[in-house]
């Protein structure tokens, strides 16, 4: 006995398979993956190496040679990559394909750690992490506000929006756009340095030995213990200012405010955002390799209307990018086609039978072919 001869002689059974295929084939279509490009992610790693202060040819030399020297005899690259800017140095390799991601991490890292003690000491330590191909932003979501500059509109979205979008299923981290974050800023005076022998080196060395918090031990009784604590940390303008230098030969205390003018500002003047004119900040909403682009993005558009209700008088958040918006259409127009071809399927059958009754039977099987 055939699967024609079962289905003719026990429809019900037949239908029963029929009707279990259905719901298995749309349950495992509503789990399915959404995303624009097809998943093809090589193993990627990219070694970031921050060096304050120096410009594009001093970081080339001393950092981004040097590690591409390092990194250059690691098993399955393909390709290296690098790139020096002002203060930054950007290492990336490409593995092949049959290459884990786990052991290329772990060779990146010991050979890095062999360059180390090659690397300037000024320079921030190497920052090495698993880049994947698809990293990248899906949703930004913008703030404004007429109550908050930018430095405390970013403030504020660090502290009180970043991790409630963090925390939204799918979504692998949040980056913010155009923030300007608070920080102390020192601007030197040379004629007054000159004046009173004062380098710069002398300003650091100053502000990494004095603006810094020590424990000072325990005191303990029979009722009541306390722990010390030497507060060194400097917190205003004005405590920056009165930082000691060194001192003169006639007994005068240096202070940096005689040589230096000490202002509360953002750490990047030259970082902005800007949305028809208005300075913006931005959430740059990046998701998971495996989760839903589209369920990504409604939660995010959702969460932002809860949001929206708690944020303060003047401060508004809203959509300003969505590139689901092409994934949402074409899966739109995938349905269409489905339904035209099941209409051309009945009416070719139709055509071809002249009779309604005897189009309708093959006609069933259609969503059964399809799922």
């Amino acid at each position: 006995m055939n699967l024609s001869d079962l289905s003719i002689k026990r429809p019900v059974f037949a239908a029963v398979v029929s009707l279990l295929l259905v719901v298995l084939g749309v349950m495992s279509f509503m789990r399915l993956t959404l995303r624009e490009l097809p998943n093809i992610d090589p193993p990627i790693v990219s070694v970031e190496v921050n060096y304050p202060g120096a410009s594009a040819a001093v970081v080339e030399t001393p950092i981004t040679q040097i590690l591409e020297d390092g990194l250059a005899g690691i098993e399955g690259i393909n390709t290296i990559q690098s790139q020096s800017r002002s203060g930054r140095s950007d290492v990336t390799i490409e593995f092949n394909l049959t290459r884990d991601i786990e052991a290329a991490a772990n060779d990146v890292r010991d050979r890095v750690s062999r360059v180390m003690d090659r690397l300037p000491d000024e320079a921030d330590p190497p920052e090495i992490s698993k880049v994947e191909a698809d990293a990248d932003v899906i949703v930004w979501l913008n703030m404004r506000s007429t109550a908050m500059d930018t430095m405390e509109l970013t403030d504020y979205a660090d502290r009180y929006v970043v991790d409630r979008l963090s925390s939204l299923d799918g979504v692998a981290r949040v980056q913010l756009g155009g923030g300007q974050r608070y920080a102390m800023r020192i601007w030197l005076d040379r004629e007054a340095m000159a004046a009173r022998g004062i380098t710069t080196s002398d300003v650091e060395n100053a502000l990494r030995a004095q603006n810094v918090e020590l424990p000072a031990g325990r005191i303990e009784s029979l009722d009541r213990d306390f722990t010390l604590r030497v507060e060194r940390g400097y917190r205003e303008p004005a405590q920056f200012a009165q930082l000691p230098l060194r001192k003169g030969v006639d007994g005068y205390v240096v202070r940096l405010g005689d040589v230096a003018e000490v202002e509360l500002g953002p750490e990047e003047r030259r970082a902005y955002l800007r949305s028809n004119g208005v300075p913006n900040v931005g959430l740059g909403i990046v998701r998971t390799s495996t989760a839903n682009a589209l369920d990504v993005a409604r939660a995010a558009r959702a969460e932002a209307e809860t949001i929206q209700k708690t944020l303060p008088e003047g401060t508004d958040i809203f959509v300003a990018y969505d590139s689901t918006t092409f994934i949402e259409a074409s899966i739109e127009r995938v349905y269409w086609t489905l339904a035209e071809a099941m209409a051309l399927v009945f009416l070719v059958i139709w055509l071809f039978l002249g009779s309604l009754r005897a189009a309708l039977i093959p006609a069933v099987t259609v969503p059964v072919c399809l799922v």
